[in-house]
């Protein structure tokens, strides 16, 4: 399930996104007169380190995350670990750049992955909330992790407006829990969390040389 979003001034929400306009393509130059990027202010100077850093707390903090996750889910996600979380199945987006790769088009990746992870928590922490509301080391890390996500998505979006003159990525953002039976939300969350530490780490992998650089 695709959507082509522009990305919306200092968005992060979801919700924002409806107030753009819906533009079909990838990544798209911007113009004098892009309303989406037009309000957005300068970068703070440091919005290169703290990416990094954000995107370390995020590689840092997410196998604690999926192996609290999987604890929660009962035994039968532990014990079938690779049929039932086979993150292959997921449709979380490829991170196809390395160290090799334009700077721009890893600032792309790496928003495509992250507004992706922002609606997937929001779907695997009200699942969370209705299926294990005691939880609350589970729910406290979900949150959290959702809390960075924001702020990496914030200088993402300020990076490509101003510095890579990107306005408009084209983003998955995967399908909604809702409807499905109990099981099949743990399954979900389970194979995005998983794949989520894997891409995560990637990332963290091919960004230090090139925010180094910088």
């Amino acid at each position: 399930q695709k959507s082509r979003f522009p990305m919306c001034t200092g968005v992060v929400p979801l919700l924002l996104m409806i107030h753009c306009r819906l533009v079909a393509g990838k990544a798209l130059p911007v113009n004098n007169l892009s309303p989406m990027c037009e309000n957005m202010n300068l970068c703070k100077l440091n919005v290169l380190e703290q990416t990094q850093k954000l995107v370390a707390l995020l590689n840092a903090t997410a196998q604690d995350l999926f192996s609290i996750y999987l604890d929660c889910q009962g035994d039968a996600f532990s014990s079938h670990l690779d049929e039932l979380c086979n993150a292959t199945t997921t449709d979380f987006p490829a991170f196809q750049v390395n160290r090799t790769s334009h700077k721009k088009e890893i600032m792309v990746a790496l928003y495509k992955v992250f507004a992706f992870l922002n609606t997937s928590l929001g779907n695997i922490t009200r699942d969370q909330e209705e299926l294990n509301p005691t939880a609350k080391e589970l729910l406290e890390r979900l949150h959290n992790t959702t809390k960075t996500t924001r702020g990496l998505i914030s200088n993402l979006t300020c990076l490509l407006c101003n510095k890579y003159n990107v306005s408009q990525v084209d983003v998955t953002y995967g399908k909604s829990s809702k409807g499905m039976n109990v099981f099949r939300k743990k399954q979900r969350g389970c194979q995005v969390l998983r794949r989520y530490v894997q891409v995560v780490s990637q990332a963290a992998h091919v960004l230090l040389p090139h925010l180094s650089q910088a």
